[in-house]
């Protein structure tokens, strides 16, 4: 009995052992950390550094850190061993001296190793600490119940600048950005750490309640990163690879999707309430292509015209915004290929847009292949449309007509009311030099002089009653590309209440050839017409009106100008009065 008792009591002692050392493993499990060594801005750098690490030193780790930057990290390892770790590998070379300990829940997606998740419960079994020539006196061990709460310290100041001194030009400019986003740096970004930056680097020390020494310790300078950084998160900035155009970007895929391929485009589309859009730009071409490309971006409706332009022999950059986005593009001939990208963000978010452009501008890489002219998927054909995005349209586009060799245009006062600009044939923009309401007649000046094909002859005699008249203008608003005529007859020397300066026609015109010239046969103008009256009367279809030739030569003659005159009932082959109408008319357009 004795006997069998003392083996019961032996098995709940070891039992007791057992339960106890798994309790200790738990709780040496529950504190982990990684060793974080190096961090890059581009996932193929960061990959190919992993891969460097890897051949020299176990438990290497690649996660995203956010904000488009990859951290590459040791372990997990129990704190303690990590601490001493770090000094060691530290002590060797083999590590940077300004690696630091990193809690788990700092990094995102692992990518490295390859097809590896990341598992923070449990620590990798540390490796041997690697010896170092300096002799070491043997310790007693130690166990996870005796060993002390190890505290990470701080740099010293000295520690400080040996770190800083490490930096390289690029991470001490980096340095300089945080802190002038910050608030705390106002002059140049040069990498050069003077008195400026050294009074800044003091501000930020005060403002995060550490000592104030004017040099930023490890973990300091990553804090500063971390709050620069932090305007991106939620944007889920990372490096999109393009085999098919050729092109590796980082993009913010966390507010963005793929949409389609519709050449020269690779089109991504908003997903959520950032109305953002990122188009990438690959087709093949010379220079010739690339400045055609460069005319035709700026007719589509998201890239506004307000913002500076640059265009240059291999590249060009086009910056535009208005109340409702702000469009930036850059593209670069590189061989036979064109390369590039458009970024359209919302207005009123300056710093995130300005920030996720840097990135693009960073990180983008022509890589091998070019998206072929063909390449579509699901394209919509439309006139109004460029590989998919929508050509910019005016408000309004009605007629006019040349009066001065040098460009003056006579046009219908409601082609420019309300209007921020005002174009003829939608690319030459003009002034308004007079108007008057009353007669419903507008005067416009070209900005830069043209040379019209044909100018208008003012009739300012009586003509006949029912003689025939024809109106060229744009009825479809440009749609066709070109002035039409539209015949008729004189009906009546005056307005329905006897208006002497209007006359009225029987001919069924549409409301894009108002502003349009009334011709006789022989060529000569008697009038621009109006638009529909809009004074709730329902007229008859072939009713329209005009003001008269001569009302039209005061509104001219009031403004210092003098357009040329002409009478009698000439008459011409109607071909040559098409060719004459088509080279004094022209389409006056309106833009919000």
């Amino acid at each position: 009995m004795t006997r069998l008792m003392s083996m019961l009591t032996a098995v709940l002692c070891l039992t007791a052992s057992i339960f106890t050392a798994q309790g200790a493993v738990a709780q040496v499990a529950e504190d982990v950390t990684y060793i974080q060594i190096e961090a890059q801005p581009s996932l193929t750098r960061a990959q190919d550094r992993a891969r460097d690490y890897a051949s020299i030193l176990p438990d290497v780790n690649g996660f995203a850190l956010g904000a488009g930057w990859y951290g590459i990290a040791l372990g997990p390892y129990p704190r303690a061993q990590a601490q001493q770790l770090l000094r060691q590998y530290r002590v060797q070379g083999q590590i940077p001296r300004d690696a630091y300990l990193e809690e788990p829940e700092r990094f995102r997606g692992q990518f490295w190793p390859v097809g590896a998740s990341a598992v923070t419960a449990a620590p990798a079994t540390p490796p041997q600490a690697p010896q170092t020539e300096t002799p070491q006196t043997e310790a007693a061990p130690q166990t996870a119940a005796n060993l002390p709460e190890p505290v990470v310290p701080d740099e010293t100041l000295r520690q400080a600048q040996r770190s800083e001194g490490l930096l390289n030009s690029d991470e001490r400019k980096q340095l300089q950005i945080a802190l002038q986003w910050a608030g705390f740096y106002e002059a140049a970004i040069d990498g050069a750490f003077g008195r400026g930056t050294r009074r800044s680097m003091v501000d930020w020390q005060e403002a995060n309640n550490v000592q104030t020494t004017g040099v930023l310790t490890t973990r300091q300078r990553a804090e500063l990163l971390r709050q620069y950084n932090a305007v991106l998160d939620g944007l889920g900035m990372r490096i999109v690879s393009e085999p098919r155009s050729g092109i590796e970007i980082a993009l913010p895929m966390g507010i963005l999707a793929f949409d389609k391929y519709e050449s020269p485009f690779v089109h991504y589309t908003a997903t959520g309430d950032i109305a953002a859009e990122v188009h990438l730009i690959s087709q093949p071409g010379d220079q010739t292509t690339l400045f055609g490309l460069y005319d035709i971006l700026q007719t589509l409706a998201i890239v506004p015209l307000d913002g500076p332009r640059n265009r240059r022999n291999q590249d060009f950059a086009i910056t535009g915004g208005n109340d409702r986005i702000v469009t930036h593009i850059e593209a670069e001939l590189s061989g036979r290929a064109i390369k590039g990208f458009m970024l359209v963000w919302p207005v009123n978010d300056e710093e995130r847009r300005t920030r996720v452009l840097g990135e693009m501008q960073a990180s983008f890489r022509a890589t091998e292949g070019v998206l072929p002219m063909d390449a579509s998927s699901g394209a919509q054909q439309a006139v109004d449309l460029v590989s998919g995005l929508a050509v910019r349209r005016p408000k309004l586009s009605r007629s006019g007509f040349y009066v001065s060799s040098d460009g003056i245009v006579v046009t219908s006062a409601d082609a420019v009311s309300s209007c921020s600009r005002i174009t003829l044939d939608e690319q030459y923009e003009t002034e308004i030099i007079a108007q008057d309401a009353a007669l419903g007649v507008a005067v416009l000046r070209p900005k830069s002089p043209l040379a019209p094909i044909s100018v208008a002859q003012l009739r300012l005699d009586t003509p006949r009653l029912q003689s025939d008249v024809a109106v060229a203008g744009y009825p479809y608003q440009g749609a066709l590309g070109a002035p039409t005529l539209t015949f008729g007859t004189l009906a009546d020397m005056a307005g329905l209440q006897g208006e002497v300066t209007q006359r009225r026609l029987a001919l069924e015109a549409l409301p894009g050839d108002a502003g349009g010239p009334v011709l006789d046969a022989g060529g000569a103008v008697l009038g621009m017409l109006l638009p529909p009256q809009a004074d709730g009367r329902q007229l008859p279809g072939n009713v329209a009106f005009a003001t008269a030739s001569g009302a039209v030569n005061g509104v001219l003659s009031r403004a210092g100008l003098q357009a040329s005159e002409t009478s009698g009932d000439a008459a011409m082959a109607p071909e040559d009065l098409s060719a004459l109408a088509s080279g004094m008319t022209v389409l006056v357009s309106c833009w919000e």
